[in-house]
């Protein structure tokens, strides 16, 4: 009895290894992928802004990317997206500021300080779709977070969706990594 019981875990605990690092392996690739795509809007997601008001390194790299994404064409408007940190600032407010220093024009960001999570940031952005009229997208962060968010505006039924990455990499993205297990099915 406890030599099947042995075998029958060993074969689940195998069968969750594999599924663990194929889906790992595919978010990165995913997430590393930029098909060179052009869209109506960029979606920026937020990240941790410092206690002295200067963006993460991390959020930096992805409002470079957004700022590289418009001045190469390839987006017409840009929607930054996050909410208040414990730090007291409205990451989207912080985001524009940094868009507009980098030349992007105040006429063509679009801030949503009301993004505290993924799925709050996509069902912001859906909500506009009502008002603009926007039919494609790019989604702009970390390579580990695109697969997820990707597929919370497929599963609501906008389509038309690819993303861009920053290149930057930090030892946290391996926690990152496997959080991103569990959360690509639980959200």
């Amino acid at each position: 009895m406890i030599k099947n019981t042995l075998k029958v875990f060993k074969i689940l605990a195998f069968i969750i290894l594999t599924w663990f690092l194929g889906h790992s392996i595919f978010i990165v690739y995913d997430g590393l992928s930029d098909n060179g795509t052009k869209a109506d809007l960029a979606v920026i997601l937020g990240n941790k802004v410092n206690e002295d008001g200067t963006l993460s390194k991390r959020l930096e790299m992805r409002l470079r990317t957004g700022v590289q994404l418009f001045k190469a064409g390839r987006v017409k408007q840009i929607l930054v997206s996050g909410g208040l940190g414990k730090e007291g600032f409205y990451e989207g407010d912080k985001m524009k500021e940094f868009l507009k220093t980098h030349d992007v024009p105040d006429s063509v960001i679009i801030v949503d300080n009301l993004g505290n999570n993924t799925r709050a940031s996509v069902d912001n952005t859906l909500t506009l779709t009502k008002r603009m009229s926007f039919v494609s997208l790019i989604v702009v962060s970390q390579y580990f977070h695109v697969s997820r968010t990707k597929k919370l505006f497929r599963d609501r039924g906008f389509k038309n969706v690819s993303s861009a990455s920053p290149d930057y990499f930090e030892w946290r993205d391996i926690y990152a990594i496997i959080r991103e297990f569990p959360a690509y099915y639980t959200q």
